[in-house]
């Protein structure tokens, strides 16, 4: 046999294993930058909602009146916030069917407010017409509730504000926990102590207190998404989906996460992607952060402007929100160096 026929055998064998192993590796291109796409557009739709989270019609509720962490939770500005954003990123904007089609893959949504907890998830119900739905709704709020060992009962919050029931004395005690403390031993009607208000933090372990608190609010908020995660497994069956839908695994930095200021978590899993599916959660925080003031003054008949960090003790005569405020009104940059 000559050589060219060999040549050809082997190009004949060899080029089926060329062409597919061509076409998993563009697939697994389209795969990645499909999946880093989903990723920008939840991200994105996340952010969007922890930033709504903060829009309140009233000013007694905006934060910083007790506690930056206190101030009531939007979620009806929060939910729209990310769908819009969502629905722009997934190109169905414009499409009430393919919206509805999304919402299949979000088993839940959660938002974690300063004194407790909210899940939008599908549930099945009657409207007043006694008609038969299965669809996103709003379940109702849930307090970060706490019982220990003497049957007393804790009410955290996401910052030191707690609602303690002394069951021996049979009374209710807001405050914050310092307060309580003192409060909570001075005023005792009997011998039956709270040990989780009255413990002091000590180097060793911390404060068990804080410790308590976090875990707590953390385990209930855990396994509410894992009951209804699951649960939607059971609705998902009449909506033709085989995916099975789980509580994904969530680092523990994220999980604290949650719990350090009001904020927004979804959940986008069963989206077919490749040979597999789309499985992701992302968290958006409301946190407000004011930036430090620009003070501006006079010396030697030139205009400067300083950081308030700085610890100068010139006279003020403007205060700015940023450098370049300042710099617009004339003034000129002075470093903390200068004292």
């Amino acid at each position: 046999m000559k050589i060219i026929n060999y040549a050809i055998i082997f190009v004949m064998i060899v080029c089926p294993f060329l062409v597919l192993n061509d076409f998993k590796i563009k697939e697994q291109k389209f795969t990645m930058n499909n999946e880093l796409l989903f990723n920008a557009a939840i991200e994105a739709a996340v952010q969007d909602a922890g930033v709504a989270l903060t829009i309140n019609s009233s000013q007694p509720y905006e934060a910083g009146y007790d506690s930056s962490k206190k101030y009531r939770a939007n979620k009806e500005e929060a939910l729209a916030a990310f769908l819009k954003t969502l629905y722009l990123n997934f190109n169905v904007d414009d499409d009430p069917i393919g919206q509805q089609n999304l919402l299949r893959y979000i088993p839940a949504l959660a938002v974690v407010d300063y004194d407790g907890y909210w899940i939008y998830t599908p549930q099945e119900y009657r409207t007043t017409t006694g008609e038969l739905l299965y669809k996103h709704v709003w379940l109702p709020k849930k307090p970060y509730a706490y019982s220990d060992n003497y049957g007393n009962t804790l009410s955290f919050t996401l910052d030191d504000q707690v609602t303690v029931y002394d069951r021996y004395c049979n009374k209710w005690t807001t405050g914050k926990r310092d307060a309580l403390r003192s409060d909570v031993n001075t005023l005792r009607c009997g011998e039956v102590e709270v040990p989780l208000i009255d413990h002091q933090p000590n180097a060793t372990e911390g404060d068990h207190f804080d410790q308590v608190r976090r875990s707590t609010i953390v385990k209930l908020i855990q396994d509410d998404l894992t009951y209804y995660i699951n649960s939607y497994n059971v609705g998902t069956q009449r909506l033709g989906i085989t995916y099975t839908f789980t509580l994904p695994q969530m680092s523990d930095d994220d999980w604290t996460n949650t719990v350090d200021d009001i904020g927004f978590l979804a959940f986008i899993q069963g989206i077919p992607l490749g040979d597999g599916y789309y499985n992701n959660y992302a968290l958006g925080g409301s946190r407000i952060v004011k930036a430090p003031p620009i003070y501006g003054t006079t010396l030697n008949g030139r205009k400067y402007y300083y950081k308030a960090s700085c610890g100068f003790n010139y006279t003020t005569q403007e205060t700015f929100t940023s450098e370049r405020e300042a710099a617009d009104k004339g003034y000129h940059p002075l470093s903390c160096a200068n004292q």
